[in-house]
């Protein structure tokens, strides 16, 4: 495996997607809690939005980041169960170039610890979109803390050895400039 880490730590702009029926801005913890976990990683909020468990509303705002050069990852929480309404997987798995298959299997695997085998029913998943990593989480708070502190603090880690997304992503000079320990004037 290549090495994949860079000199020097890359803030990176992320944003949050969370998809419910019945949570608000006022009670969307899942949110609220990759929210505190990204900044205190030392990156910076994107955007965030909370819609519907709908294909279309889901896609048309994931759409709009990933074609958004200032944002790097777009994490989304919920809508990944079986239930009928649960249609992440379907709405994003079409706008992927590339699936990290890894990313479920490994979600599920350190969720096994919580829930034991109702992990089961978690289509929790990842995929690379025009330079942008987007992340399927389940719509559990201790479930986005899970992913968030047995994966996504490493791999959006540019420092983080062997390897990590970060080379992965389109990123602005400044970034770029950052990871490579570069002086970048305006």
């Amino acid at each position: 495996m290549s090495n994949h880490a860079a000199a020097h730590f890359v803030s990176l702009n992320i944003a949050v997607l969370t998809v419910s029926d019945s949570r608000t801005a006022a009670n969307d913890t899942s949110g609220d809690a990759l929210v505190e976990r990204l900044r205190s990683a030392g990156h910076r909020l994107a955007a965030r939005a909370l819609v519907p468990d709908d294909v279309y509303q889901l896609r048309a705002v994931v759409s709009q980041w990933i074609a958004d050069a200032g944002v790097n990852a777009v994490l989304v929480t919920g809508g990944t169960g079986l239930t009928a309404r649960d249609s992440t997987p379907e709405a994003l798995q079409v706008l992927f170039d590339r699936t990290v298959e890894g990313f479920g299997e490994l979600f599920r695997h350190l969720s096994l610890q919580d829930v034991g085998s109702s992990t089961i029913q978690s289509r929790a998943m990842a995929g690379l979109a025009n330079g942008t990593m987007i992340f399927c989480l389940p719509g559990s708070t201790n479930a986005c803390r899970t992913a968030w502190d047995g994966i996504l603090a490493e791999q959006l880690n540019s420092t983080h050895k062997p390897c990590n997304f970060v080379p992965h992503m389109h990123l602005s000079v400044e970034q770029c400039a950052t990871r490579d320990g570069v002086e970048v004037s305006a």
